[in-house]
């Protein structure tokens, strides 16, 4: 298993799974969810018939609603690991505002290297909730390639970069880090839409794309960070693209600096955080010299006491690797 785990974090990943529009086919990732949840074999698991929570993320965000659906029952509940602490700003750091980064992208795009790639390399950890015990962490690597014939191939792994070598809790139970969750082959898929179509590069072309990408009509900042997520999940985006993306997230209304702070795969960047006043909170993570989306983080703004969770519990946190 490791030996597929070094593999998969070496791979150069090349955009990813099929649309997974509100309105359309699911993603591969919340369409194996679905079947486990309408499938379920597991006597010791219960689904969580409970209306979606009061941050209610976009359409865009299906994978997340998903997931957090299903529920460890019973003994086989108990977290393999602990859940990740939310991300903490470095003391007496400068925060640097977004439009200073999106000026210092439009200067690092300027060869046009790196350049755009279809695929992703994302690892993730999700939150899973139950009324007989506590809340756990699940976390999973997914790196997608796509080839010139327009097939693509997923592989997805259950592994936690903070506790390395230990066991790994995915929503079938525990297994051994580095476990192969899912490898797939999909046939030829072609479009003109996204997140098939290849996004531009034009901070007003690419406002449009992210709009037609989570099917609106405007692109309010909560929709701004669904469809960036989106969009992420399907392209690894090059110079040009990432300076146009921070040049929309710096016109965005309510993201507010915060400062330094260091991501769970060890990289610095810069936080921006959003206050959706609605129980979430999201930290958005920037290289602040080229304006590549690190992560992002979703946490609780407010304690559930109904499903165990507290204020500044981690719901969800993303992180794209190139």
């Amino acid at each position: 298993m490791a030996d597929e785990l070094d593999l998969l974090r070496a791979a150069d990943p090349a955009p990813a799974d099929g649309p997974h529009f509100g309105d359309g086919p699911l993603d591969h990732t919340a369409e194996r969810h679905l079947n486990r949840l309408l499938h379920d074999t597991h006597p010791g698991r219960r689904t969580w018939a409970r209306p979606r929570l009061l941050w209610a993320l976009a359409a865009a965000a299906v994978v997340t609603a998903t997931t957090l659906t299903v529920l460890l029952g019973g003994p086989s509940g108990a977290p393999a690991v602990a859940a990740p602490r939310p991300l903490t700003v470095h003391a007496h750091s400068t925060a640097v505002p977004l439009a200073q980064v999106a000026r210092l992208a439009a200067v690092a795009a300027t060869d046009g290297s790196p350049a755009l790639r279809r695929g992703t390399h994302v690892q993730s950890w999700s939150l899973a909730m139950s009324d007989d015990s506590p809340p756990v962490t699940l976390p999973e690597e997914r790196v997608v390639r796509w080839r010139a014939d327009g097939t693509h191939t997923e592989v997805v792994v259950a592994t936690d970069p903070d506790h390395a070598g230990r066991p790994v809790l995915t929503d079938a139970g525990r297994v051994e880090d580095g476990h192969v969750l899912s490898r797939r082959t999909f046939p030829p898929m072609w479009g003109d839409a996204p997140p098939l179509s290849t996004p531009p590069h034009d901070p007003a072309k690419l406002r449009a794309y992210l709009t037609d990408l989570i099917h609106g009509d405007t692109l309010t900042t909560p929709e701004l960070l669904d469809a960036t997520v989106e969009l992420l999940d399907n392209w690894t985006l090059g110079a040009r693209e990432s300076a146009a993306l921070a040049d929309l997230l710096a016109d965005a209304k309510g993201l507010r600096p915060v400062g330094q702070v260091t991501d769970r795969l060890g990289r610095t960047g810069q936080a921006y955080v959003l206050d959706e006043g609605n129980g979430g909170r999201r930290m958005l993570i920037l290289d602040p010299a080229t304006g590549a989306v690190l992560g992002l983080e979703t946490t609780f703004s407010r304690d559930d006491p109904e499903y165990g969770v507290h204020a500044g519990d981690v719901m969800e946190y993303r992180a794209w690797l190139r």
